[in-house]
């Protein structure tokens, strides 16, 4: 049988071998064997292993998609992450300081969107199986927080009462200040029964909210997040950082990288995850294109105490970027922005004259990009800092600091 040698592992987390051929839960200076499917390995089998391969702390990992690299050790993940970063970079020739990983501990996901399917005797609540449509059932999942794994009942009784026997919900479950708050998409439409039910369901499980394809059917308190000295009610879904750890630790990487500012602008500032930490000490204007958000992200800045000024604004970034002159009036700006980047917003910013840019990323290509913008019209790029909140996956995050030269 052929055997391969595994040379690096892919922005996918699969190990790659010369072809190229990719090899699923394979290490650098693997030999393996495998039956080969065009360029996929399958049934593979490790003939050398690496000495950074580690047995996988979860019982479900070879059949659950949710993770791709248990079979690696901590290091070799934190190294890994630190370098797809690293070339992402050197392809547009920087070579800032990458700080080592810092990542979150297991079982604390405070945030999972889970699959939930009708079965002929009830319903089955878990993750897509690996590179498949198959709900796998996850009962020792090891990411989760252990809170959110009890929504799981909730997940099956609301598959059993709102999903048709070919459709497969998709249930997110996020912890609150107050308990689980839960949103679910690809349901029945609602009628009046459904919503009779789900609302039943939602005061016999001791949910907090429900919201069915962005409606709320039923809440028993206002879901609130702590943000800094803040406390927020999000709208249904909306976005929020992984885990308590990443989020805490992502903080503080931006409140450094603006460093004295007194006026900063947070933009995609989503529900105040920055802005209300940053406010201890700076006004700052947030900015974001969801209305809700903002308006949720206003509420909580007025209930709050001992806090500067927060102003906030409703304005789709991607069509209507600040301009230099409204940048300009601020010490530093945030951003937060999804994984296509910031482009035409970047563009803005290297035409303006702000001091000091917090840049947090999802994506190191999208990221190299709009760094390599910033650095060509006179920005330096101070250093880069991996978060690991999706442990175990191929999943980068990062944050990293720009000021004027």
């Amino acid at each position: 049988m052929t055997e391969y040698t595994i040379l690096r592992v892919g922005h996918q987390g699969d190990g790659i071998a010369h072809g190229p051929i990719f090899a699923p839960m394979t290490l650098p200076g693997e030999t393996v064997t495998g039956t080969l499917t065009g360029d996929t390995l399958s049934d593979v089998k490790i003939v050398t292993p690496s000495d950074d391969r580690v047995s996988a702390v979860c019982r479900h990992f070879k059949s659950c998609g949710g993770c791709q690299l248990q079979h690696a050790s901590e290091d070799f993940v934190g190294t890994w992450k630190g370098d797809v970063i690293r070339r992402a970079l050197a392809a547009h020739d920087l070579a800032p300081e990458i700080r080592p990983t810092l990542t979150s501990p297991a079982q604390s996901r405070q945030r999972a969107t889970v699959a939930a399917r009708r079965t002929k005797k009830g319903a089955m609540v878990g993750f897509h199986g690996r590179a498949s449509g198959t709900v796998i059932e996850v009962p020792d999942c090891q990411l989760i927080d252990p809170r959110i794994k009890a929504g799981f009942a909730a997940a099956h009784d609301l598959a059993v009462v709102g999903s048709s026997r070919k459709g497969v919900l998709a249930v997110t479950l996020t912890l609150s200040s107050d308990g689980l708050d839960v949103s679910v998409h690809g349901g029945k439409p609602i009628d009046g029964q459904l919503r009779i039910e789900l609302a039943s369901l939602c005061d016999r499980t001791g949910l907090v909210r429900l919201a069915w394809d962005g409606e709320t059917i039923a809440m028993r308190t206002p879901p609130r997040h702590d943000f800094g000295d803040a406390q927020v009610v999000v709208p249904p879904g909306a976005f929020l950082q992984a885990t308590a750890h990443g989020a805490a630790t992502l903080q503080t990487l931006v409140i450094e990288a603006v460093g004295e500012a007194k006026r900063v602008a947070d933009l995609f500032a989503g529900s105040g995850t920055f802005s209300f930490p940053l406010a201890k000490k700076s006004e700052v204007h947030a900015v974001e294109g969801d209305k809700a958000m903002v308006e949720g992200l206003d509420h909580g800045w007025r209930m709050s105490k001992g806090l500067k000024p927060v102003t906030s604004e409703a304005r789709d970034l991607f069509r209507r970027p600040l301009l230099p002159d409204e940048l300009n009036r601020f010490d530093a700006v945030v951003l937060d922005p999804p994984r296509a980047g910031a482009a035409d917003q970047i563009a803005e910013l290297a035409s303006a004259t702000v001091p000091r840019i917090a840049y947090v990323s999802c994506n190191p290509v999208t990221f190299a990009r709009d760094a390599f913008q910033l650095t060509q019209a006179g920005y330096v790029l101070d250093w880069v800092q991996p978060v690991d909140q999706f442990r175990w996956s191929s999943h980068i995050e990062l944050a990293a600091a720009f000021r004027r030269a």
